[in-house]
């Protein structure tokens, strides 16, 4: 398929009360969405849906709200749904490319409400006890994420070897990582240090080996 390209679906409309989760996504995200739609637009029944590798994400999410948010009545179900995918050339002469597979689909339904009880799928909701309720203000800075910064504790230069031969100054600051231990007497080192500095893997300099003795010279006899 080197000479052909996938042709993008048009996004279908959800409703809002719909998840879709995906293998890419955060379950912290997940987590202040059905968050919000429960607290802040009054929403009393949330479906999360996922395929494929997503499946398990799905039910960490489920199980996750059902001991944040009390009373929740769960009813889960699973069926197959056809999927096609269109592949359109990249080189004149080619024939469009069409193709079916058939994937999984879990739908989990979360609701305040009572479910049917009758259906297989269905599980009553966790006793108080189990309930951790989630502060909204800390859910609301989950949902923003965690940007990467530029500068902070990452893995900088190794410091240089000590005359026996370490990964660096045993007095230093940074932190051990289980590779800057002290390496055996009379051993060059070269080794990769923690550092708090700037970013950026680097090597640690050569140990300077076993330290060298003068040899006195004899002096004559008088």
């Amino acid at each position: 398929m080197e000479k052909y390209q996938k042709v993008e679906r048009p996004k279908e409309s959800t409703p809002e009360n719909e998840i879709r989760v995906s293998a890419q996504g955060r379950v912290q995200n997940y987590v202040a969405y059905a968050f919000s739609l429960f607290n802040d637009k009054g929403h009393k029944q949330i479906s999360i849906k996922a395929t494929g590798n997503a499946i398990t994400k799905a039910v960490t999410l489920a199980e996750v709200l059902k001991r944040r948010v009390g009373g929740l009545h769960q009813n889960t179900s699973i069926h197959s749904m056809e999927m096609t995918d269109e592949y359109e050339p990249l080189e004149e002469g080619l024939d469009r490319v069409v193709t079916q597979r058939r994937v999984s689909v879990l739908e989990i339904v979360l609701s305040t409400d009572h479910l049917d009880e009758n259906s297989p799928g269905y599980q009553p909701p966790l006793p108080q006890e189990q309930i951790q309720p989630l502060d909204p203000e800390s859910v609301a800075q989950r949902g923003r994420g965690r940007g990467r910064g530029g500068r902070g504790r990452g893995r900088g230069r190794g410091g240089r070897g000590n005359a026996m031969g370490g990964y660096g100054s045993p007095h230093s600051d940074a932190e051990p990582s289980g590779e800057g231990e002290a390496a055996p007497a009379f051993v060059r080192g070269r080794g990769r240090g923690r550092g708090r500095g700037r970013g950026g893997r680097g090597r640690g300099g050569r140990g300077r080996g076993a330290p060298r003795f003068q040899q006195e010279q004899p002096q004559p006899h008088e």
